[in-house]
């Protein structure tokens, strides 16, 4: 193959997918992306660490159609060095690939097209479309709570799953850990009716959540019951699914809460945020004390010492005190976008909601820890 690229053209695309790209592989193919140039005038690259695949497709000057594969971080690396405006000029022939621009020549080692591994995404029966913004929400909002535990690895991604909710179709998003609980619900997009329950993994969201900052307008969804596929014009994120069963959550998220405290969401995340500077790494506890109308944050640490707030709030309810994690309480204020923040309580050992208000298409459950 025979091909000349504009550097910025080609940093592009290689930032895309490079990052699937894991640094250490027992498959040496696997550190590889696969380069296709085509005589229509398109650069196709491809990289996969065999559950995620990413596709993108650039345009180039092409002299000789064919295909190679070469590290990816070695080239991306090159591209990136390379003087801003520069001409690429990339040529692959007999295992080998040279990489001109200007005065700066690479040659470097090549293996073969025919053993780089493409996943068969096989039929994927449920199509539908979903705005980048609405996509942008739903990982946002969800992604903080998926967890980092390996043993329960059904946890580790977010849980899409069509519904109903007071008789309308929704699509449902949830994420947890086991301590806390995000959930966005959204109205049924077109298409996704009798869609399958999928666990879409924490790389393919992260991934995604990349790009969609490249891009406008709305993004393709197809999927079946082991793969998902985002369509996001010049670039196509293909993903195997986590195999496993979510947990039911709704039997987590509390009806009853009668206690409820009104905040500012970002007074309130300041006073947490100061408070817990003393706090230990290990519990990272914040105690809440509620009485009418104010509530008093404190930290105490045996190491560093003791510190509290006073914050205000609408809270008319009987006092009592609760504690939590801090880290996950500023993570779930960090997602409120409103002036007001809805703190739905019941004692210091249920589960506590926290929500916008009752309109709002996301909420978040917490767990209380004892202090």
């Amino acid at each position: 193959m025979k091909a000349t690229i504009e550097r910025a053209t080609l940093l592009k695309g290689l930032s895309h997918v490079q990052s699937v790209v894991e640094r250490r592989n027992t498959i040496p193919i696997l550190s590889n992306v696969l380069l296709e140039a085509t005589a229509e005038g398109q650069l196709r690259m491809m990289a996969t660490d065999l559950d995620l695949q990413i596709n993108d497709s650039v345009m180039a000057a092409v002299d000789q159609p064919g295909s190679t594969t070469v590290s990816a971080h070695t080239l991306f690396d090159i591209a990136r060095k390379l003087p801003e405006g520069a001409q690429v000029q990339l040529t692959a022939a007999e295992g080998r690939m040279t990489i001109v621009a200007g005065r700066a020549r690479f040659s470097l080692g090549t293996l073969p097209r025919d053993d780089f591994p493409v996943i068969a995404e096989g039929e994927l029966p449920t199509q539908f479309e979903l705005s980048v913004e609405l996509l942008k929400q739903i990982i946002d909002k969800t992604r903080f709570a998926i967890s980092t535990e390996e043993t329960r690895y059904y946890l580790n991604g977010i849980f899409l799953h069509v519904a109903e909710d007071n008789g309308a179709p929704v699509l449902k998003a949830a994420a947890t850990d086991g301590h806390r609980l995000a959930r966005v619900t959204i109205e049924r997009p077109q298409g996704a009716e009798g869609m399958p329950d999928v666990i879409v993994p924490r790389k393919c969201v992260a991934e995604l959540r990349k790009l969609l900052d490249e891009v406008d307008g709305s993004v393709g969804v197809s999927l079946s019951g082991t793969k998902i596929r985002f369509d996001l014009g010049q670039a196509i994120l293909t993903s195997k699914l986590i195999d496993g069963t979510f947990p039911d959550y709704s039997r987590v998220i509390p009806t009853a809460n009668d206690k409820i405290l009104k905040l500012d969401p970002k007074a309130f995340m300041q006073g947490v945020d100061r408070v817990s500077t003393i706090a230990t790494e290990k519990t990272r506890a914040v105690k809440m004390a509620l009485d009418r109308d104010r509530i008093t944050l404190s930290v105490t640490s045996p190491e560093n010492g003791t510190a509290s707030e006073e914050v205000p709030g609408e809270y008319t309810s009987p006092g009592f005190e609760i504690g939590f994690n801090s880290r996950y309480l500023l993570d779930i204020l960090a997602q409120i976008d409103s002036d007001l923040v809805e703190v739905h309580l019941a004692d210091a050992a249920a589960p506590t909601l926290i929500r916008e208000n009752d309109k709002s298409p996301a909420l978040y459950v917490l767990m209380p820890m004892r202090v």
